[in-house]
């Protein structure tokens, strides 16, 4: 894996959120870099995007791949890349903060947190329509009310992962309080509750078909069937989105998010195609079958009634505010969160204003490999929710 961001941080940095809630990023024996408030100087080099997982190395992000290899993003007049991150869940919003990522993909739970720090950051684009983040349990052992959870031990990624998985259990009628959280680490997590650590843990779509490829089987609560909350999303600075250049910039690679989440709603087979063609590890990792599975699951977040009135990323404004009153509830959020100053459709309209037909006749006609064209969609969707107990 390369370095989190090879041209800025290192893994010699740390970043910190003073009491004053300012982040900082510090070189481990050296001085002190640039502080929380972003410049909105026009992009220099290179536009990077950064994961909240600590690989790249996924379906998820079908999306980019497509809008890249399709030629959908146009002419943005920078490069623009996709960088790992950390696998700490608040890496993300810290290194926009300090200008060290541009767009990042944090659950509403991390941006809350980053709202909470005053780190002047906003939600352009609601990839996560549905909630995408599931409960994971050993085969026989689940249970499809989470009040029954009260009192049991939940594994986890990270510990930034509770900022998930608190409201999710909260909203559910558990409360939070009553879980047991082991950091089980990443990426060890789903082999700890394999081999018997836990009663569960936290779990995604599109990690389900990761899962089942590498012979870990569970059974699933589906949060995108059991949960109202909204999940990750595309967030930038503020000053990027009140500068004209930045702004304009942002329009165009938005819309290019948007064209690649059509082409795959078309022709799922070919996006998992332009992902393993990015990402070779991936076809390694994940096969044809598993990786279309994969990225489909995570497809099928991205959409809902809302997304089809009104085009890919539409955030669900009642379901963010609902989230971030539960966060307050809580006690996850010490202020109470103005949901439209942080989570903005602002873009939508212009996002999603592409030829459809084209972007279809596009899908319609790309040429797929032998290997891709092995995967049989209609034996897939037989089996598809097979794992799920809700």
């Amino acid at each position: 894996m390369n370095d989190p961001i090879s041209a800025g941080l290192t893994r010699r940095h740390f970043l910190q959120v003073s009491s004053t809630g300012v982040v900082t990023s510090t070189v481990l024996g050296g001085g002190l870099l640039s502080a929380g408030a972003a410049s909105a100087a026009p992009y220099k080099g290179t536009h990077t995007w950064i994961s909240p997982r600590g690989t790249i190395e996924v379906m998820d992000d079908y999306p980019y791949y497509v809008a890249k290899e399709m030629g959908y993003f146009g002419d943005l007049g920078v490069q623009t890349k996709m960088e790992p991150g950390p696998s700490d869940g608040t890496a993300v919003v810290k290194f926009l903060a300090v200008n060290q990522a541009d767009i990042g993909f944090p659950s509403p739970g991390v941006l809350s947190f980053a709202v909470n720090n005053k780190m002047d950051l906003v939600s352009v684009y609601g990839s996560g329509a549905r909630d995408l983040f599931n409960i994971a349990f050993r085969k026989g052992e689940g249970v499809k009310d989470l009040r029954q959870l009260a009192g049991k031990t939940v594994l986890l990624g990270s510990a930034a992962w509770q900022s998930i998985a608190d409201p999710m259990f909260a909203d559910a009628g558990v409360d939070p309080k009553s879980i047991k959280y082991i950091e089980a680490g990443w990426p060890t997590w789903t082999k700890a509750l394999q081999s018997g650590q836990g009663d569960c843990c936290l779990a995604w779509e599109g990690l389900r078909a990761d899962l089942e490829a590498k012979g870990l089987k569970f059974d699933y609560w589906l949060g995108m069937r059991g949960s109202k909350l909204p999940s990750n999303s595309l967030v930038v600075r503020r000053a990027d989105i009140m500068d004209k250049d930045r702004k304009a910039f942002l329009q165009k690679y938005l819309r290019g998010w948007a064209m690649g989440s059509e082409f795959a709603d078309r022709n799922p087979r070919a996006a998992a195609q332009m992902v393993f063609k990015a990402l070779p590890t991936t076809l390694a990792n994940y096969g044809p079958k598993f990786g279309t599975e994969s990225l489909l699951q995570i497809h099928r977040t991205f959409k809902n009634d809302l997304t089809a009135k009104r085009g890919w990323g539409t955030h669900d404004i009642a379901a963010w505010d609902n989230f971030f009153k539960v966060l307050k509830r809580i006690g996850m959020s010490s202020i109470d969160i103005d949901t439209k100053k942080y989570v903005s459709n602002e873009f939508i309209a212009d996002a999603n204003q592409f030829d459809k037909a084209k972007v279809h006749a596009d899908a319609d006609k790309f040429p797929l490999s032998p290997k891709l064209k092995t995967v049989d969609m209609a034996a897939m969707e037989k089996t598809f929710y097979a794992s799920v107990i809700n």
